[in-house]
């Protein structure tokens, strides 16, 4: 019986699968799988927070993620670049770069989170997920989760409204009375939230409350029998601090670091918030330096909020059309993303949205010749599924928050007794809602956001060599046919750079030391080797400024004299450097 038992338990144990090796990525399957480093999306970080996620994953993995400081803000905040590539397999610089930043605008906050996203995921799964890795091996990120921590550390800190707390915190005449934010929004019930205040009208206000919502109240239409509402709408909550008859008209900061950037850039009459001169706030300034100094950055994305946007320019259009080759490279990655993000549509700013002079995003494309779209998380429509709630009107958020959130995101109206306008009611929505998903949806915000500027980093140029002919032409001549491919929708410099002699131009180049290079140029026919467009001068160092089109080839013809061993080599800004062996018999 033993015996049996034995042969049968030895039977089980052979038939039994092996069992699998655990998947140690996090790439978005659930099963079975845990991050190494745990973060909860379900919530939004402030200044502080934000930086020690980033911290912990340096320390985690220190071979693949660095910090600097960059300048420090108008309060003296460290402005942090966190840069992530594997140094294992070249510099940081000697790299294509993708540069991620968030919160340009301290209100739009949850950009910070999707940028620390960015690091987490290519983190947690480098070495598991191939696409990933070859990303991080082949690639670099410069991560700014913040480019206005002064403005997201207010935000948090003190009392707001949805929109409030955008500009930085320099000191800002706004109403222009030679005074400095000297009368803000003033918090009058305490609940760190500024809301609404309405006072009770009867018979001469232009509301009335709506008999299935009470906290909505409906404009009462014009009519010829006089009949008029009982309530009147005062703004947000607060008082005429300054005494000039206007309420909350000069709060803290007041300009906007969205509009001070040098391509488009136009005076305060023109454009409010553009400050005194581009790049005046030391925020810009510092970045537009970095920016500059990293000719290696191929792709730009930042992170605002809200209204389901990919943004891309022109910001005006006086500008003009962007180039049509770069346009076809915005289009399938704007519909790449619209694919990729539910309810966001792919728009030209000026054209769909409204005109912005001196963006950050344009300046880098329209100066810098770099593809760059801004992204604005998170959409209304995401509230709900069904079309008929998403366009109930302005109920919606009412509805939502009833159902989704138990009512938790509205403070409800009630007296406050205020020194102008008498017995009022102060209520209204929460600063968290509107610009900002609830708790639930954050995270699925910020994996897809994450994922569209990891999708734009893989179409950033790699360049590799196909192939390497050696003719012989007689006479101790020899031709060198070399084809170079540019693998990626991206081409090595853009139809912008080309156009306005931004940057270097890539340098195609055959060197050896047996080798005399008589003549060089680009072959302007794959089948008819003899059309060339010449060199005049230097043939060994082709300079080419329209580079390597997206998914395109160029292909190169070196007249030689001499034998022995060569190389042939291409390099450019924007893609690591490729190189093949020559020999000529």
């Amino acid at each position: 019986m033993n015996t049996l038992l034995l042969s049968l338990a030895l039977l089980g144990a052979q038939a039994a699968p092996a069992t699998p090796a655990p998947d140690k990525s996090f790439s978005g399957l659930a099963a079975g799988a845990a991050p190494r480093v745990e973060i909860a999306w379900n919530r939004l970080y402030d200044y502080d927070e934000i930086h020690a996620h980033l911290d912990r994953l340096v320390a985690l993995y220190p071979q693949f993620l660095s910090m600097q400081v960059i300048g420090h803000s108008v309060e003296n905040r460290e402005m942090r670049v966190y840069t992530l590539t594997n140094p294992a397999t070249g510099a940081h610089d000697t790299k294509p770069a993708m540069w991620v930043d968030g919160n340009i605008h301290g209100n739009e906050v949850q950009g910070g989170e999707a940028v620390v996203y960015v690091a987490w995921y290519l983190l947690e799964n480098y070495g598991a997920v191939p696409r990933v890795t070859e990303l991080v091996d082949g690639a670099t990120f410069y991560l700014c989760p913040m480019l206005n921590p002064d403005g997201r550390a207010s935000w948090f800190r003190d009392a707001h409204n949805a929109s409030s707390s955008r500009s930085g915190r320099q000191p800002f005449d706004d109403d222009g009375d030679g005074l400095y934010d000297e009368d803000g929004s003033d918090d009058l019930d305490g609940d760190g939230s500024i809301t609404q205040m309405r006072k009770y009208t009867p018979g001469v206000g232009n509301l009335r409350l709506n008999p299935d919502d009470p906290r909505l109240m409906d404009p009462v239409p014009p009519n010829e029998r006089g009949v008029r509402g009982d309530w009147t709408m005062l703004g947000s909550e607060g008082f005429d601090n300054d005494g000039d008859g206007r309420n909350n008209e000069d709060a803290v900061g007041g300009y906007d670091m969205n509009r001070a950037w040098p391509s488009g850039w136009q005076p305060e009459w023109i454009q409010g918030g553009a400050g005194p001169y581009p790049l005046y706030w030391p925020e810009t300034r510092c970045v537009a330096r970095f920016w500059i100094a990293h000719p290696n950055i191929a792709g730009v994305q930042s992170y605002h909020n809200a209204g389901g946007m990919i943004l891309r320019g022109p910001g005006y259009e006086a500008f003009g059309e962007y180039p049509r080759d770069d346009v076809a490279v915005y289009d399938e990655l704007g519909r790449d993303g619209e694919a990729m993000l539910p309810y966001y549509r792919y728009m030209i700013i000026w054209k769909d949205l409204y005109s912005v002079f001196g963006g950050s995003v344009t300046y880098a494309y329209e100066s810098l010749g770099v593809i760059s779209f801004t992204n604005e998380l998170w959409n209304t429509d995401q509230m709900f599924g069904d079309r008929a709630e998403q366009n109930s009107g302005r109920g919606a958020n009412h509805k939502f928050d009833d159902r989704l959130l138990m009512g938790a995101g509205f403070t409800p109206w009630r007296k406050f007794n205020h020194p102008l306008y008498g017995e009022v009611e102060i209520g209204g929505f929460k600063k968290d809602v509107g610009r900002v998903p609830p708790s639930f949806l954050i995270e699925e915000m910020t994996h897809r956001n994450a994922l569209f500027a990891i999708r734009h980093a893989e179409a950033m140029p790699k360049v590799s060599i196909v192939s390497t002919v050696v003719s012989d032409l007689g006479g101790g001549l020899s031709a060198i046919d070399v084809e170079f491919r540019n693998e990626r929708i991206i081409p090595t410099r853009t139809a912008r750079a080309a156009q306005k002699g931004i940057g270097k131009p890539d340098l195609f180049t055959l060197e050896g030391a047996g080798i005399e290079v008589l003549a060089g140029g680009f072959r302007t026919d794959r089948f008819r080797p003899e059309r060339l467009d010449f060199a005049e001068r230097e043939p060994a160092a082709l300079r080419s400024e329209r580079g390597i089109p997206g998914r395109g080839e160029v292909r190169v013809r070196w007249i030689v004299r001499g034998r022995g061993d060569a190389t042939v080599r291409w390099q450019g800004e924007k893609a690591r450097a490729v190189s093949a062996p020559v020999k000529l018999p």
